[in-house]
């Protein structure tokens, strides 16, 4: 019933910017038991990392590598997600998946949506 999509990745310059967007259903009525929301990664060959999370409060927090040059934010309905992503690098290069995460440990991932940083 819960289902993420992601939209948004392509390919882009080096210190190029790019703003993917996710965009969830299913999870009217349950807004309560969110934990958090947020994006993580995967390059080839790496273990899925930590991007951005943001809490239903508004807090965030973000990989030290994104720190500075990547933000997260939400719709204020909690059906979309979002990573402004600015100042890109090659290392920036991977899937990026979005992640809604409720109390218990219940995470939803999206499919994920590719990001290639090259000239």
């Amino acid at each position: 019933q819960v289902q993420l999509v992601e939209s948004g990745g392509g390919l882009v310059q080096p210190g190029g910017s790019l703003r993917l967007s996710c965009f969830l259903s299913g999870v009217s009525g349950r807004t309560r038991n969110i934990y958090d929301m947020g994006w993580y990664r995967q390059a080839p060959g790496k273990d899925r990392e930590l991007v951005a999370t943001i809490t239903v409060g508004g807090s965030t927090k973000y990989a030290d590598s994104v720190k500075g040059r990547f933000a997260i934010s939400r719709a204020n309905t909690k059906d979309a997600l979002y990573l402004e992503m600015n100042s890109l690098k090659p290392e920036d290069t991977a899937f990026y998946y979005c992640n809604l995460h409720l109390y218990g440990n219940v995470n939803y991932w999206g499919q994920g949506t590719p990001v290639t940083v090259s000239s």
